[in-house]
């Protein structure tokens, strides 16, 4: 059985929680959630069973300050977020949007393999992303350009955007 690590980290949203998964084998813990504080259906306090070890999680606590200061445009890590196939699917056609671009959920059902009026389905997959941030759920606009939902608050979707100087369509 695998064991559950999380540790926090200050960041311009205020303390991040993250939590990864230790393979039984050892290795590096595979990030499993980044939360920011008042995110909607994301735990605001680590469960029960967890064991705190900011050692386990200290790559991407380095990779996420990083970002913060606008010295990576991009992460590299083991990642184990748990969801259904479809919305694994959608989570991995978010990797494919590049640092300092956007797309409309549309455009994000289709990198997906899904049909582009699949919007509210798709929709719903990317607000129950669990990696805020680093499946960068920000880029992801409505089809009119629109700043549209953000799990942790459109405030901070629009400083993520400003961060990567990207452009609003």
């Amino acid at each position: 059985m695998s064991t559950t690590v999380y540790t926090t980290m200050e960041s311009p949203f205020g303390p991040l929680l993250l939590s990864g998964v230790l393979p039984e084998d050892g290795g590096p813990a595979a990030l499993a959630t980044v939360t920011a504080p008042g995110q909607k259906y994301a735990l605001a306090e680590p469960a029960d069973d967890w064991v705190r070890d900011p050692e386990a999680l200290a790559e991407p606590v380095a990779q996420l300050t990083d970002y913060f200061a606008g010295k990576r445009t991009g992460f590299d890590l083991p990642l184990a977020p748990e969801g259904t196939e479809f919305r694994r699917r959608i989570w991995a056609a978010l990797d494919e949007i590049p640092y300092g671009t956007t797309v409309t959920y549309g455009e994000l059902a289709e990198l997906a393999g899904q049909e582009p009026r699949m919007v509210r389905a798709v929709g719903g997959a990317v607000g129950a992303n669990p990696l805020l941030i680093v499946r960068p759920c920000h880029r992801v606009l409505g089809a009119s350009g629109a700043l549209t939902g953000f799990a942790a608050g459109v405030d901070r979707k629009r400083w993520l955007l400003d961060l990567e100087g990207g452009t609003l369509f």
